[in-house]
């Protein structure tokens, strides 16, 4: 758990309410309910309820009612498969009349506190990670592709997405990024690859980077 986390649940009387806060912050149109919220924020239903609660009466948030689209497993035959079903539910939404709306992104959306170390910290039980490169969320860059690149071998993917899981519960957004084995990254580099060029050529930050980029087209 990030220090700053920490930190702020103890000013806004825990991080539950950080993590709900930065979730409805980064996506003022959205609206979620609350199995939503508790599983995006990586937090508890009852937790989730009390928090909501609060927010209400700060006028943080309103309440909804909205179509909400989701993938269920239904049987048929003997297997069992996934499809897509739309029902109305009541949720919440950002209340845009809420005056320290810019206060309060300003504070709880920074994500300069998540250093180069502290991700490659987190990440390093995922196998060896040989290029991180970050940018997005991470660079305040709104029309990225991507927030972070991660080229290695032998990944462990499921480590990998458990780690982001995570970290997207602490900043509060659902990061985009993409993972490559060495050879396919390279490949793909060479190749003049629309995403990585994508990544590459614009503003980033390089937390690892194992030789990797030096391999590159000097036009990357």
């Amino acid at each position: 758990m990030s220090r700053m986390v920490e930190k702020l649940g103890q000013l806004f009387g825990g991080e539950a309410k950080v993590k709900i806060m930065r979730l409805f912050l980064l996506n003022i149109t959205t609206p979620f309910d609350a199995s939503q919220i508790a599983v995006r924020a990586r937090v508890s239903l009852s937790e989730c309820r009390r928090e909501m609660r609060e927010l209400i009466k700060a006028s943080f948030v309103k309440q909804k009612k909205f179509v909400k689209h989701e993938a269920v497993a239904r049987k048929r035959g003997s297997k069992k498969v996934m499809v897509d079903v739309s029902r109305k539910t009541s949720g919440w939404i950002f209340d845009d009349s809420f005056e320290y709306r810019d206060a309060l992104q300003n504070l709880l959306l920074d994500t300069e506190f998540i250093t180069g170390n502290d991700l490659a910290k987190r990440f390093r039980p995922a196998g060896k990670i040989k290029l991180m490169v970050t940018a997005g969320v991470f660079t305040k860059d709104p029309d990225s592709r991507l927030d972070m690149l991660i080229v290695g071998d032998n990944l462990k993917r499921s480590t990998l997405e458990r780690t982001m899981r995570v970290l997207e519960a602490e900043i509060g957004k659902e990061l985009s990024y993409a993972v490559f084995e060495t050879n396919e990254f390279l490949y793909r580099a060479n190749m003049y690859d629309k995403l990585i060029r994508d990544v590459i050529d614009y503003p980033h930050e390089r937390v690892i980077d194992v030789g990797v980029l030096s391999k590159l087209p000097k036009a990357l």
